[in-house]
């Protein structure tokens, strides 16, 4: 397990500090998928209690990324490709909703906001950095996300996004080149002139971008991407 954080970096909520931490660690695939969480270990790790780590254990339960077994053995989910289609989906829904919403209210600093996001996704997809790629990419929705001051969607799409996450990690080069960098200049473009129908349209086909390939993994029932 990796080292434990500081007690002055984590979150006021042990709950949401355990939850993000094992969240983290599965997505990045430093747990890979059918390791097991145990109790005492997780507790050496995380330096927490028993309790925040089985809630948060619940939470990753009901996102799909972590399954108990009989005799509650917990461990790491298989990538299922048809729940991360389904997931991608509806990803694809709140995002559009989300720029739908966001559109009348953003700011020039929003804007700007978006512009530099995009430019640092263009250079990790340049450098091949999948980490700064998806942090550079969640950082550009997020901007309408919070613009939207939709108070659902940031739980909303907590539920679903992890799941594209990890297959966009676990298969980078196949997205690289799949055009992102040009679709967020479009979002932007359209953004910028108040055109929020538009926007939306532009945003949920950037989102489905990912289904080609999903749909190629899923061909056979519950097939799982290894």
């Amino acid at each position: 397990m990796p080292s434990s954080m500081p007690q002055a970096e984590r979150p006021p909520s042990l709950r949401d500090y355990a939850y993000r931490e094992l969240r983290d660690a599965i997505v990045s695939g430093r747990l890979a998928p059918g390791d097991r969480l145990r109790d005492a270990e997780l507790e050496a790790w995380l330096g927490v209690s028993r309790t925040p780590i089985r809630e948060a254990i619940a939470r990753l339960e009901a996102a799909g990324l972590v399954q108990t077994r009989r005799a509650k053995l917990t461990e790491v989910s298989p990538l299922d490709a048809r729940t991360a289609l389904a997931a991608q989906r509806i990803a694809a829904s709140l995002h559009e909703l989300a720029v739908r919403e966001a559109v009348p209210q953003l700011t020039a600093d929003d804007i700007a906001s978006m512009r530099e996001a995009n430019a640092r996704f263009a250079a990790a997809l340049r450098d091949r950095d999948v980490d700064a790629a998806i942090a550079a990419d969640d950082d550009f929705h997020r901007v309408a996300v919070e613009a939207s001051a939709n108070p659902l969607l940031p739980g909303l799409l907590e539920q679903v996004t992890p799941l594209l996450r990890r297959l966009e990690r676990m298969r980078f080069e196949s997205l690289a080149g799949r055009g992102s960098v040009a679709d967020h200049e479009r979002i932007i473009a359209l953004a910028e002139t108040g055109d929020g129908a538009a926007a939306a349209t532009a945003t949920r086909e950037n989102w489905l971008t990912l289904e080609r390939l999903l749909s190629e993994t899923a061909d056979a029932p519950h097939q799982e991407i290894r």
